[in-house]
């Protein structure tokens, strides 16, 4: 009797034991008790694709604080039954998600209950947008529902916030900010997180009833990346948004925000080395008025107009980064090198601003004293215009072979960009560039781009551009520079002497998505007189063809190892103008993924044979290869290494050359990282064996997340190739992406030799201090 009872009593308890064993498996919706739905968890599995969801307007308030409690939350939407797209193909996710949506008049309200084992949830407490290689939620929204530029939102289950603005060839741009509420705790049946989102920070439609494309995405990093939504994917649907659910409900919404003020204050004092090696300080000017001062005040304006149209202005901004740029090897490289633009007036419209050619490089607008913009939407039609003056203007001088660059002090620079949608992912463009520098100068470039969507796997994209330079009459700009150099068959010479001419710029290109297989057919085309003076375009007299194809091996049994593999070739030739041909090359490469802590290695090949100052240079050849690992949650790394014969450019001659980096992500505690990266290069002569270049970066960075708002970082950077540390702390106190207080400075530490001023050993040779308060006003 006693066993009997023992097993009857082990019977009745199973199934209480399984679902303590499996918390996705909790019969229990913390969706159903917040909403008062009745929402059952139980039913067979289907995989929705386009799915839709009504939304109701919230029946009292919601207070974000990663609880559910709130009596807004009753009624709400919920959308469930997601379906894991990668690295499964649709199929049920091993852990539930759900989530409420609602809204009022100023917001749109998401809340995300992830059901997981607690212990496994993997999120550390950091720096906004510091988040994506943890368990993060995504809110994708296309207000316009017209799969062309999305907004996504995203938090982890700390609540730390994330952003991204997707556009159509664009991709996602990172240096998008959205001030939006958000809060996250990890809880006993896995993590939430709750979301408000101004609908000032969102462009709509002015209509009554809003319809929205939308999609919640989960990012589940464990052995594999893990990738759930709400919506189930086509693989044979080369448009990302075209997947989305729709989200109608939404009724009488406005834009509310009137005027945005964004008052700033920066001081800075700096100090470096004579001539003779003595320290000097710089002098301390505190007038802000006048022409070498140490403080600066600047305000910006935001006004919107309504929903659709913004105008902004800016006078005496601080366009400066408070992050030094990580330094990149260019030892071996003859023409200039692009950085990311971070600067936050540019953010608004900078979707539009980016088209296949960079017409539009904001960076180049260097220092200026004032700026102004307005950018609006009306209907399939997208519209950004730009005016700035500039105190210390830039300009790039493209060639066959090099780049090179020059300060021409002030200049002013317009900017006009249009497009219209046509339908899914087709669109026309327009854009035109004006800059004029003060003393005489100037240079315009205006052109059309577009896309084609021929099928849900083809596209033909293309851009033609053209411009006018009346160069700047002033050849002791570049002293060092040969006269007798000379560009387009020496109608031209490369000085700066008031020549004037025209050029063109054409993209073509043809691709395909399915499944498995991609094709990409590129035509490149910039004439010896083409140049972007207010984009970034190094390069010019040549024509260039590219074949690009890729087909994905996925292997859907969770048991096997490998989990993906993917071979690519690519094939190009590039000519000059004159029809002689300046490269050739041959690439093909081979990628894995693992199902084992999130392995990625590959292997590739690179053979070419390439003109360069005369000289062909054949049997051009590099084998390398590449591996990054996440084996737990407070560690990630990779490295990277190659070998091959390259041309050493400077020295014209074959080397031997060896390129490796290794990184490190190290997170020993929740709000403490640790990232470290090591690059360097070297080449020798393939025939004496004597050595033709080197380099060696390391570059760390240290971060402690003391709050949300209080941050502390500090970047320790040493280039060997000019035998210089640089040291950067940081202090942060941020409250949202533009109200912000910088406390730090910038100091390099160089191996002064024998024969230096102040030598021998390591010097402070120059040092910063600064300090920048800003903080948003909205009325």
């Amino acid at each position: 009797m006693r066993v009997f009872s023992s097993v009857c009593c082990i019977l009745i308890l199973l199934p209480t034991l399984a679902l303590a064993a499996d918390p996705s498996a909790d019969k229990t919706s913390q969706a159903a008790q917040a909403t008062g739905r009745d929402i059952d968890r139980s039913r067979p599995y289907v995989p929705v694709y386009h799915p839709e969801l009504n939304i109701t307007e919230a029946t009292g308030p919601i207070s974000i604080d990663a609880q559910l409690d709130d009596p807004g939350w009753k009624g709400a939407a919920v959308a469930d039954n997601f379906a894991e797209h990668n690295p499964g193909d649709q199929i049920r996710p091993a852990v539930d998600t759900e989530v409420l949506v609602t809204y009022d008049q100023d917001n749109l309200y998401v809340a995300w209950i992830c059901y997981d084992d607690p212990a496994a949830v993997r999120a550390t407490f950091c720096e906004r947008d510091d988040i994506f290689k943890d368990d993060y939620v995504i809110l994708t929204l296309d207000t316009y529902a017209q799969n062309a530029m999305a907004y996504e939102i995203s938090a982890n289950p700390y609540g730390i916030q994330g952003d991204l603005l997707f556009s159509t060839g664009r991709g996602e741009d990172g240096s998008y900010d959205m001030i939006f509420e958000s809060a996250g705790r990890i809880t006993s049946y896995g993590y939430l997180i709750e979301m408000a989102i101004p609908f000032a920070e969102l462009r709509f439609p002015q209509m009554e009833d809003q319809v929205w494309r939308m999609d919640f995405w989960r990012n589940r990093p464990r052995e594999s990346r893990y990738q759930y939504s709400w919506a189930a994917y086509d693989r044979n649907e080369s448009c990302w948004p075209c997947n989305w659910g729709t989200v109608r409900g939404a009724k009488g919404i406005k834009s509310s925000k009137g005027f945005d003020l964004l008052p700033s204050l920066v001081f800075h004092q700096s100090g470096s080395r004579d001539d003779a090696g003595e320290w000097v300080n710089d002098p301390i000017e505190m007038n802000p008025f006048a022409k070498e001062r140490n403080l600066d005040l600047g305000l910006g304006i935001s006004y919107d107009i309504s929903s659709e149209l913004t105008a902004e202005a800016t006078i005496n901004p601080d366009f400066s980064q408070v992050e030094s740029d990580a330094a990149q090897i260019d030892v071996n490289t003859t023409f200039a090198l692009f950085y990311p633009e971070r600067r936050p007036f540019f953010q608004e419209g900078s979707d539009l601003f980016d088209t296949y050619f960079n017409s539009v490089y904001t960076r180049s607008i260097n220092d200026p004293i004032a700026a102004a913009k307005v950018t609006g939407r009306k209907g399939h039609t997208s519209v950004a215009a730009l005016t700035a003056r500039d105190e210390h203007s830039v300009i790039i001088l493209p060639f066959t072979e090099r780049s090179e660059f020059v300060l021409n002090g002030k200049s002013t620079t317009n900017i006009l960009r249009a497009r219209r949608e046509f339908g899914e992912q087709t669109f026309v463009g327009v854009v035109a560039t004006d800059r004029r520098f003060q003393g005489g100068g100037s240079g315009t470039l205006a052109g059309v781009d577009g896309k084609l969507r021929l099928s849900a796997n083809d596209a033909i994209e293309w851009q033609y551009l053209m411009s006018h330079t009346a160069e700047v009459n002033d050849p002791g700009l570049a002293p060092d520079w040969d006269a007798a150099d000379t560009f387009d068959e020496g109608k031209y010479t490369r000085m700066l002497d008031g020549e004037s001419f025209d050029g063109r710029g054409l993209y073509l290109s043809f691709e395909r998505s399915t499944r498995h297989f991609y094709l990409d057919m590129d035509f490149w085309e910039r004439s010896p007189t083409f140049r972007a003076d207010v984009g970034f375009e190094p390069a010019n007299d040549m024509r260039q063809g590219t074949v690009s194809s890729l087909y994905e091996f996925r292997f859907e049994n969770e048991t096997a190892l490998v989990e993906r593999i993917a071979p690519n070739v690519n094939l190009g030739r590039k000519w000059d103008f004159t029809g002689t041909r300046k490269d050739e090359w041959v690439n093909a490469s081979l990628d894995f993924s693992l199902r084992k802590a999130q392995t990625q290695f590959g292997v590739d090949y690179l053979g070419s044979s390439e003109l360069f100052q005369g000289i062909m240079f054949d049997g051009i050849y590099s084998v390398g290869g590449d591996l990054q690992s996440q084996p737990i949650a407070q560690l990630r790394w990779g490295c990277s290494f190659n070998y091959g014969h390259r041309i050493a450019r400077h020295d014209l001659a074959m080397g031997r050359q060896t390129n490796w980096d290794f990184f490190t992500v190290i997170k020993p505690v929740s709000r403490l990282q640790l990232v470290s990266e090591i690059a360097h290069i070297r080449s020798e002569d393939e025939s004496t064996g004597e050595e033709l270049f080197r380099d060696f970066i390391a570059r760390s960075v240290i971060s402690y997340q003391g709050s949300r708002e209080l941050s502390l970082r500090l970047i320790l950077q040493y280039r060997d190739r000019d035998r210089v540390w640089e040291a950067d702390p940081l202090l942060t106190y941020r409250i949202n992406p533009l109200s912000t207080f910088f406390l730090g400075s910038t100091r390099d530490y160089r191996d002064l030799t024998e024969s230096d001023p102040g030598g021998p050993g390591w010097r402070l040779t120059n040092r910063q201090y600064f300090m920048k308060l800003q903080y948003l006003f909205r009325t």
